[in-house]
């Protein structure tokens, strides 16, 4: 990683989970960066970011759009005022299961800004199986300190699925 980036916290799953959580996030840096790595999920389900200040805000305030493509055929999706979280992986078009495994690259800009939304950029990825990019809205002001993915409706990610969480200083 470049040296702007500053490891925060990290965790390897040791087994299945349902969800990840970090908290107490500094308000020290620009930007933050979650990598998730060996993503593999139960069957059926939809892996997702909630996020907040103190707790997680599980209200219908988030907002997406995903664009996504499996070698043979494109397409996209959105979603308005969902209390689910920010997409992050879809099982509909691609989140592995078993031994096949992901990757998600997970940006929240101007996380600590308290004037504005905040804004998340996601890539995620299944080798032989699908590419997706998401667009995200949480629609707060407050500074984020907790985030927390989670697998929804109902499920869990795999024992070795990694988490890694980044913050990225100021210029």
């Amino acid at each position: 990683m470049p040296t702007t980036y500053e490891p925060i916290a990290t965790t390897t799953l040791g087994s299945d989970t349902a969800t990840v959580s970090f908290s107490s996030i500094s308000g020290s840096y620009t930007d933050l960066v979650a990598v998730v790595g060996n993503i593999s999920a139960t069957v059926g389900n939809t892996m997702y970011c909630r996020v907040g200040n103190s707790s997680v805000d599980t209200g219908s305030n988030y907002s997406y759009t995903e664009i996504f493509g499996n070698g043979s055929g494109a397409s996209s999706t959105r979603a308005s005022n969902t209390s689910n979280g920010l997409l992050c992986g879809d099982t509909t078009v691609g989140m592995p299961t078993g031994t096949s495994y992901a990757t998600l690259i997970f940006n929240i800009q101007n996380y600590s800004n308290t004037t504005t939304y905040k804004t998340a950029i996601s890539r995620y990825s299944s080798p032989s199986t699908v590419v997706q990019a998401t667009a995200a809205l949480w629609r707060s002001t407050s500074a984020i300190n907790v985030i927390e993915f989670r697998i929804a409706p109902s499920g869990s990610f795999k024992s070795g699925s990694t988490f890694t969480l980044y913050g990225i200083k100021s210029a």
